[in-house]
Formats: structure tokens, sequence, C-alpha cells
């Protein structure tokens, strides 16, 4: 099967104005730092093609659905 898709906040956006370049840096709201350790080895940056989607809004505890799901597949 597929992976789980990570929802994590964008927290700095790196930008070359001269190209029109964009990359992010993301962070999941209950670790302390960035997601650089989850990215490939010596990524600093996500580029376009690593996002999926976006999400907009906020609804808390939404995501322990996704974890239960997955971990109790009996729920499915």
């Amino acid at each position: 099967g597929r992976p789980i898709p990570i929802v994590h906040r964008v927290i700095k956006v790196h930008e070359r104005p001269e190209t029109g370049y964009v990359e992010v840096l993301t962070k999941g709201d209950n670790n302390l730092e960035d997601d650089r350790l989850l990215y490939a080895d010596g990524q600093l940056w996500l580029q376009k093609h690593h996002i999926m989607g976006r999400a907009v809004g906020f609804l808390p505890y939404v995501g322990w659905v996704t974890i239960i799901m997955t971990e109790k597949p009996i729920i499915k």
C-alpha cells in the first residue's frame, strides 16, 4: 500500500524572485524541531514536487482518526 501522508505546517519559505523557484521547510506541530531529519540525506528544503496537497482549516484531533484506522485495521 501507499504510505500515509503526513500533514505538517510550512514554517519557512525560501524564494528566489529572479527564477520564481520556491522551497519550503516544514515542522510537525508536536515536534520540537523542524522536519529536516525526516528529509532525504543532505536535503534541507522541500521542493514543489514533494508536496501532495494543501490543508486549509483547523480541526483538532481529527488526525487521530487516520492513526487509529491505520493501527486498528478492524475499524476500517
